[in-house]
């Protein structure tokens, strides 16, 4: 007992998770703050044009694709020089989606690796719905392979699932049978981040519906993170099960790829912490890569400078005490409407049946990442928005572990993006 932090023995047990967090952070990144001595980031070789390089390349799981471990995510960016950048600093992997700037990064991305086509691995996405028929997925397919002027795409996903009744729709696995045969798709898989997560990980993995999963994972949703201030307390956090869900997966070969792994990328208020020439970007990237859970992770891209800061944190080393000490601060700063992927503890609380996590979703969009557009058209989607949370009670008042204000989040993201 002697060993504690003295000032950690002062908070009271009945502080909610993220005042707690807020307070223990503090302390740490106080401490490192004031030494005398900073701790030097991890030393990067330059290559030898000393511009960054993409170090490492992992194998996919069973698709044997061996792909950048930091990856093009399109989603907020329709400039054909970026992707251009990215592949001459060794990035292979492309992300994107049918709906991503309505077609307009997939047409990005055509112009940008054409005569380029067998040096990259393309990842695409379309929604199979409960009811979504064999013919509406071949002709999203055929949209997509004329925007990135292709004849097939590596990797097709069932985009944002969240519901396991999507994945019993048998028209994606015909489809998708239909579509490798005729050499238009190699592998399939589902992307996901919503509340149930780890529930549709499962469901895919056991009844062998995919080869790669693009799920939601990054430092502040394994409970392992937080266990250096927070063993000697009798705290207790949402277990939602996804490191595991991952570790099953991974005994069946699947590929996966991490997303989400910079919690809403909303790392200007770290800077005046960084010190030893890297970035908080860096370090969480470090943590996501570390370990076995992910064969590597996507990150929206969306100039030049963002590509040369997160490439360089290629490689594999691990991320140093001070740069955890960066994501303490980071986790605990993080803004209040920010929804934890996977939890979905609050999805019982509505009597009407407000998918939550999705909704608060699309207000990241709006809020962290500033893509109005992109927010209103996720929102758009959503079968069962934030309409009744308008004048609601608010039933689900202190369902939320990390003490969001759910009713006005909802209240606000559908005042903002209906």
């Amino acid at each position: 007992m002697e060993d504690r932090n003295p000032t950690l023995q002062t908070f009271d047990r009945s502080l909610d998770r993220r005042t707690f967090i807020r307070a223990a952070t503090a302390t740490l990144v106080t401490t490192v703050a004031s030494a005398t001595t900073p701790v030097a980031a991890p030393a990067q070789p330059a290559a030898a044009s000393d511009d960054p390089q993409i170090r490492i390349r992992r194998r996919l799981g069973r698709t044997n694709l061996e792909i950048s471990d930091i990856s093009y995510g399109s989603s907020r960016t329709t400039d054909p020089d970026i992707v251009r950048h990215a592949l001459a600093r060794g990035i292979n992997y492309f992300d994107t989606a049918e709906s991503y700037k309505s077609g307009g990064s997939e047409e990005s991305l055509g112009v940008a690796l054409a005569g380029h086509r067998e040096e990259v691995i393309l990842a695409s996405k379309t929604k199979c719905d409960v009811d979504t028929r064999q013919t509406d997925l071949m002709r999203a397919l055929e949209g997509s392979l004329e925007r990135l002027r292709t004849d097939r795409i590596d990797i097709y996903f069932n985009h944002a699932v969240n519901d396991i009744a999507r994945l019993k729709n048998d028209e994606w696995v015909a489809f998708a049978e239909m579509a490798k045969q005729q050499g238009k798709i190699r592998f399939t898989g589902i992307s996901g981040h919503g509340g149930n997560l780890v529930e549709c990980i499962d469901h895919a993995v056991s009844n062998d519906l995919v080869d790669v999963l693009l799920v939601a994972y990054n430092f502040g949703q394994d409970l392992a993170f937080y266990q250096r201030f927070i063993r000697n307390f009798d705290f207790v956090a949402p277990q939602v099960g996804l490191t595991e869900a991952l570790d099953r997966a991974r005994k069946k070969d699947i590929g996966i790829v991490a997303m989400k792994t910079l919690r809403g990328a909303r790392l200007n208020d770290m800077r005046p912490f960084e010190y030893g020439g890297a970035t908080t970007a860096q370090a969480a990237f470090r943590w996501t890569l570390q370990g076995d859970h992910v064969d590597a992770l996507i990150v929206s891209m969306t100039s030049k400078e963002e590509v040369d800061e997160y490439i360089a944190a290629s490689g594999g080393v691990r991320p140093t005490a001070a740069e955890l000490d960066w994501l303490d601060r980071y986790l605990a700063s993080a803004p209040e409407g920010y929804c934890e992927h996977g939890c979905n503890v609050c999805e019982s609380s509505c009597p009407a049946g407000v998918a939550i996590s999705e909704v608060l979703r699309t207000r990241m969009y709006a809020r962290d990442y500033a893509d109005l557009a992109l927010a209103r058209a996720e929102y758009a989607m959503l079968e069962s928005n934030a309409v009744h949370c308008v004048g609601c009670a608010a039933p689900c008042a202190g369902a939320c572990p990390v003490g969001i204000d759910i009713g006005y989040a909802t209240r606000e993201t559908h005042r903002e993006l209906a």
